[in-house]
């Protein structure tokens, strides 16, 4: 299955997969989403404020050649320079040169100041003003949602939060909740398994998965994704890579192919649970030793 448009809680559809501009800057960002408009990965364009790349993204935009109706813009709120969000959203239009985004974010709960319903109050302003189209949040928590649907008039479209198999059980409550609230979720990091964990509890049954679909194990990552549900926000400075996750939206995994991941999943995220414990109890001795040792020092010094 392709990857198809989205409907928002607003009405409004986007895209579902994004090109992620957060690791690209200083020009960077204009050259990869132009390099070659077809690639159609360009559709949906995330950054932020906190990025600092905004004007290199409307840039790119206009070096595209596509109308304004053909790509979706996302940024996001971010709390830089102390500005609050009136005045920090139409920094952002102004600088991707744009009368309005597809979609605002808060880039997290805790930039929700001074308290989540007083911030999202803001964020409503911004529709009303017409400088975004939808608004929503990210990394945001149950309690978190339940907070601001408490108050809110206009419910958040989109939450985007990590999302890949070794953090699913963890955030299975978020995308539940999601999902009885019309909200979507959407995956930032959806590949971090093939880099930051490349042989772990994941690496065989991707690698199997993979061979027998014709596909590559990126490519398996993202369709699991898909599968939950979720709108993929994913990056690359590489045509063929970007071409590839193009293609991810192709692949249709089969309930055993996602069951099989799941459960690798679930595995690797004990192991990355104990692993994290482990050296949190190391760091920790390894402070108490040294302010026992300080404590005997002075003690013999008095």
């Amino acid at each position: 299955m392709p990857w198809d448009l989205v409907t928002l809680n607003s009405g409004y559809v986007m895209p579902s997969i994004a090109y992620g501009t957060w690791t690209l800057g200083n020009g960077q960002a204009s050259l990869s989403i132009a390099t070659d408009a077809s690639l159609r990965i360009g559709d949906l364009v995330d950054t932020a404020q906190g990025y600092g790349n905004e004007g290199e993204v409307g840039i790119a935009f206009h070096e595209s050649g596509l109308s304004r109706g053909d790509v979706f813009i996302t940024t996001k709120y971010s709390g830089f320079d102390g500005l609050d969000i009136p005045t920090a959203i139409r920094n952002s239009v102004n600088n991707i040169d744009t009368p309005c985004v597809d979609l605002y974010l808060i880039h997290n709960p805790r930039l929700a100041v001074p308290d989540i319903p007083t911030a999202w109050a803001e964020m409503e302003k911004v529709v009303e003003d017409g400088l975004a189209k939808s608004i929503g949040v990210s990394n945001f928590g149950v309690q978190d949602l339940e907070v601001l649907l408490a108050s809110a008039k206009i419910k958040p479209a989109v939450n985007q939060i990590l999302l890949h198999p070794y953090v699913y059980q963890q955030q299975a409550p978020i995308v539940k909740y999601a999902a009885e609230h019309a909200i979507v979720i959407e995956a930032y990091s959806a590949l971090q398994p093939l880099t930051k964990e490349p042989s772990g509890p994941l690496d065989a049954p991707l690698k199997e998965i993979a061979t027998r679909l014709g596909a590559t194990t990126d490519q398996v990552l993202l369709a699991w994704t898909k599968a939950k549900g979720a709108v993929v926000v994913t990056t690359s400075s590489k045509k063929t890579r970007l071409e590839g996750y193009q293609d991810a939206g192709d692949i249709d995994l089969s309930k055993e192919d996602i069951a099989v991941i799941d459960a690798a999943g679930a595995l690797g995220e004990k192991r990355i649970t104990a692993r994290i414990g482990l050296r949190k109890f190391g760091f920790g001795f390894l402070v108490g030793v040294v302010v026992l040792g300080l404590c005997s020092y002075f003690r013999l010094r008095i």
